[in-house]
């Protein structure tokens, strides 16, 4: 065996990537009330979607009598990737409400 150095260099990075100086913010703000508004139920029809939909509505019509249910039920489970052939359907709808709750049901 031979006692030669060894020499090795190494590059230490750190975990931490760059923050976003742009805070985060919601896609709306928040409503300051429910009463008298239009609430939207997506449904994407999982099996369980439906009932823990009724039961949201249910719940929020006891709470807030002149809340408006408006339902939207989509054929496909994956409710990020909308049916095409309904995208207008979709769009006249989101505009009719004031803000969405969505069940995926699992």
């Amino acid at each position: 065996m031979s006692a030669g150095k060894v020499s090795a260099a190494y590059e230490v990075l750190s975990p931490w990537s760059e923050a976003d100086p742009v805070p985060l913010k919601g896609l709306s703000p928040r409503l300051d009330k429910l009463d008298g508004k239009k609430i939207g139920l997506l449904c994407n029809n999982k099996r369980a979607s439906p009932l823990i939909l009724e039961v949201t509505e249910k719940l929020l019509k006891q709470k807030f009598p002149t809340v408006t249910i408006s339902t939207f039920n989509a054929r496909s489970f994956s409710v990020s990737s909308l049916e095409k052939d309904r995208e207008g359907e979709f769009n006249d709808w989101i505009k009719e409400v004031d803000a969405v709750i969505a069940a995926v049901g699992d």
